[in-house]
């Protein structure tokens, strides 16, 4: 007879995913007993790793990704990067053993007391199958809801005993769309807004990327001769940053974000919240007179928007809907923006000055994953993102995430054959979130070479505490953290970088190698401003 078992795996199977990210677990080893030949199992060392593995996997691919997580302690500790994952739009299937349907009654050792409940509200859908039948279909329904946008991580909670139940026919394999158009009516008018503005800004988002619209979106800005604004802490880039028309990323408080629309009668937001702000810094969310106009395809975010006027659509489809309504704008091009000076170079080296090197030595198609908010600011200065799908971080701001996705990225590149060279730039705080990550990598012999910028603290908390005029916040310093000993002790590569010069060389051997490489660099300990 045919097992639930049988029929899941087969479900697995015509949706494409045959790779699994997880941490065994004993209420999970039913589904993971006989493994089947045809699929992967990427073995991470914490739940959390798994998810942002997976994200980090089905964001490169395009498609959803399967994470198996333990049962309620598995998946507390994956809750984190599952934050990540809804914020990032990542969209994810994430299952979670529970213990024999026999014994629920009783709460026995491992139960998920309240499991639906567990990951809400940062998952789309959460459920636990009635009947062990139920579970290939609801599957099915999974990933229905997963793709659709705003696309984002589901939750299954499986008892551990429904696996050898036998199956009933299996469900009926079915499509759904994953993109949807603008309202003609409402699209005519933002193109007459727009064609009659006399200094409108564009500010795109990352559903411009994630929608593949970089060339509609440089010949929209090239139409209107308008500026461009990255949308505030983007989790990925969203127009070629070398562009004459491109400005840099908004700054992400309220009254900093409104001044440097400053000047502008029209605002046009695709494929971003309006805005991401944080710390709050209160003032008025637009110049006065400028209007603002919205494009998401998410509607929680057009409801929440607390000025402007929205327009539901998926971002690429409304950027060449706009395309085809406006008219070439009669007037010159913006100015290119100035390149920031040559940075001094010092011992250790300041962050300008690393991520300078790091610019003059990129890979050519290089993919950048970042998790180093101190230093941020200096890393997009100095590094320019000119092409699609090569940046990617965390949009909930919570760390942990960059380096197991950094993993994930470097596996789907990979898996599809794409073979793109992956850097992470990872601070020494946010390194130590996620430092089993490695060993994942180092089994899988991914050549990501992975950038630790060493400056012995929170620098990005010492910076908000300057802020908030909060001083004396203890366990702000890192001291007595050997970055190299323990990179190697996961099976890593690994060199300490003092000069550009040293960057240069280490990123193109780490590149070629035939495992992970870890680089850290001592730099400055100066704390940033955070605006």
């Amino acid at each position: 007879m045919a097992t639930v078992r049988d029929a899941t795996y087969d479900v697995l199977r015509s949706l494409g995913m045959t790779t699994v990210f997880g941490n065994p677990g004993s209420t999970e080893e039913p589904f993971l007993r006989d493994f089947p030949a045809d699929f992967h199992y990427v073995h991470a060392l914490h739940e959390a790793t798994a998810v942002a593995m997976a994200d980090g996997y089905a964001q490169v691919t395009g498609m959803p990704a399967h994470v198996n997580l333990h049962t309620a302690p598995g998946t507390g500790n994956g809750m984190g990067n599952l934050v990540t994952a809804w914020h990032n739009k990542t969209p994810l299937i994430v299952t979670a053993g529970q213990q024999t349907r026999e014994m629920l009654l009783l709460e026995p050792r491992l139960t998920s007391r309240r499991a639906v409940e567990l990951p809400e509200p940062y998952v789309k859908w959460s459920y636990e199958p009635v009947r062990a039948q139920d579970i290939p279909a609801a599957l099915l329904r999974a990933y229905a809801t997963a793709v659709q946008p705003p696309a984002g991580p589901v939750f299954l909670s499986l008892p551990m005993d429904d696996w050898a139940k036998e199956a009933e026919a299996a469900p009926v394999p079915r499509s759904v769309a994953t993109r949807f158009g603008p309202d003609p009516h409402r699209l005519a008018e933002f193109a007459r807004v727009l064609a009659g503005s006399r200094n409108p800004v564009l500010v795109f988002g990352p559903g411009v990327d994630r929608s593949d619209s970089w060339s509609t979106a440089v010949m929209l800005a090239e139409r209107l001769a308008a500026p461009v604004w990255s949308a505030p802490a983007p989790e990925r880039a969203v127009f070629p940053e070398d562009h004459p028309n491109f400005r840099g990323v908004l700054p992400f408080a309220i009254e900093p974000l409104a001044e440097a629309l400053d000047g502008h009668d029209t605002v046009l937001v695709i494929g971003a919240p309006v805005f991401r702000y944080y710390p709050h810094v209160p003032g008025d969310h637009l110049p006065a007179g400028t209007r603002l106009l919205h494009v998401t395809d998410d509607p929680d975010e057009a409801a929440r928007a607390p000025v402007g006027d929205s327009l539901l659509g998926d971002p690429g489809l409304t950027l060449t809907a706009l395309l085809e309504l406006v008219p070439p704008a009669d007037r010159p091009p913006p100015a290119p923006r100035t390149a920031p000076a040559p940075p001094e170079i010092t011992t250790p080296l300041s962050a300008d000055a690393l991520f300078a090197a790091l610019a003059t030595h990129w890979p050519e198609d290089g993919i950048l994953v970042q998790e180093s908010p101190s230093n941020l600011s200096a890393l997009r200065r100095r590094l320019r993102i000119t092409r699609p799908a090569s940046y990617f971080t965390m949009a909930s701001g919570g760390l942990g995430y960059g380096l197991p996705a950094a993993v994930g990225v470097a596996l789907a590149q990979r898996d599809t054959g794409r073979a793109r060279p992956v850097v992470a730039v990872i601070g020494d705080g946010s390194f130590h979130y996620s430092v089993q990550a490695l060993w994942t990598a180092a089994r899988l012999s991914l050549p990501v070479v992975v950038i630790v910028p060493v400056n012995k603290q929170y620098a990005i908390l010492k910076s908000f505490a300057e802020l908030k005029d909060t001083p004396g916040v203890p366990g702000l310093d890192l001291p007595g953290l050997d970055v190299t000993a323990i990179a190697a002790g996961y099976g890593c590569a690994t060199a300490v970088v003092e000069t550009p010069d040293q960057l240069g060389a280490a990123l193109a051997t780490g590149l070629r190698a035939d495992r992970p490489t870890v680089l850290p660099v001592p730099i400055s300990t100066d704390v940033p401003k955070i605006l």
